[in-house]
């Protein structure tokens, strides 16, 4: 059961970036259809542009993650005995480098990793999560997020990110040219043109493509992270080969309060919703309740 969801989790996340990917190419087509009447150039623009922006993010430093989050280095281990051995022994069982090592001063239970690659890779833990959470407890934590590095899902998110702020810029630029005038030479182009009623389809394709889009973006970057929150909780098992570690700290962490400084846009990273909103359709993690029916299954 754990190695069949852990494979399934996988194939899961490369449908879902093969659509992102696609959902760029079609994004492209439309825009480059408005503004160049031209869809195979508007496809090459937006993969590029989406090239750069993964370019760009990847590269972002782990310091300004950390930073955003108030997250203190700790460099011995005698700064946080606890955390320090537990991070050491499940690098040591995942066969990975040794992190960084943060601690965030906030009373919430919660923890995170970042990093682009195990190389230069850092785990963050809340004063709250170690004053409430045993040595097992603490390891399950830990696990899960050794498996996010691992599994490289910063890498993976950050690719996620890059490609909705390639959608983003790309209907701006449509929209913008829409409502600049140039509805009113599109309309100029398709009278002096034949093929008028595959003209006009194109056309109203292109601005349904325009508003769903973003919509369309944020819900399947969100099935990401929820579909590897899954899959590094079946990692925590993994290396821990005891489910009950990290259903225990989950039931903990499903009724902390939230957390008081989380930077909003870093929420996704944690292994539980900083923010504690109730789930919905746009939610970043799934419901602690099916993470831990789906941990009891196994």
């Amino acid at each position: 059961m754990l190695y069949e969801q852990i494979q399934s989790n996988k194939r899961r996340t490369i449908v879902l970036l093969v659509g992102f990917l696609i959902l760029v190419g079609i994004v492209g087509a439309a825009v480059g259809y408005m503004l160049l009447n031209s869809l195979t150039m508007g496809i090459v623009g937006a993969l590029i542009i989406g090239a750069i922006y993964t370019v760009i993010m990847i590269s972002s430093s782990t310091n300004v993650v950390m930073a955003m989050n108030h997250g203190k280095e700790i460099t011995q281990a005698d700064q946080a005995p606890e955390l320090w051995h537990t991070v050491e022994d499940m690098a040591m069982v995942g066969q990975l480098p040794m992190p960084r090592v943060f601690i965030i001063d906030d009373a919430s239970p919660n923890a995170f990793a970042t990093g682009n690659s195990p190389k230069n890779a850092a785990v963050a833990a809340t004063t709250g999560l170690i004053a409430i959470m045993d040595r097992h407890e603490l390891e399950g934590v830990i696990g899960h997020e050794m498996s996010h590095v691992r599994n490289y899902d910063i890498r993976i998110s950050t690719i996620a990110l890059a490609l909705t702020a390639a959608i983003t810029l790309l209907t701006n630029l449509g929209s913008n040219w829409w409502f600049f005038g140039g509805n009113r030479n599109h309309d100029n182009r398709d009278n002096n043109s034949s093929g008028g009623g595959l003209q006009i389809l194109l056309f109203v394709f292109s601005i349904a493509v325009m508003v769903l889009a973003p919509l369309v973006a944020a819900m399947i970057q969100m099935a990401i992270s929820r579909n590897r929150e899954y899959l590094a909780d079946a990692g925590s098992v993994e290396l821990t080969r005891n489910p009950e570690e990290l259903i225990s700290a989950l039931r903990k962490l499903g009724s902390a309060k939230p957390m008081q400084n989380v930077d909003p846009s870093s929420a996704a990273l944690y292994i539980s919703n900083p923010l504690k909103k109730k789930a919905h359709l746009f939610d970043t993690h799934p419901p602690i309740e099916e993470r831990i029916a789906r941990l009891e299954k196994m």
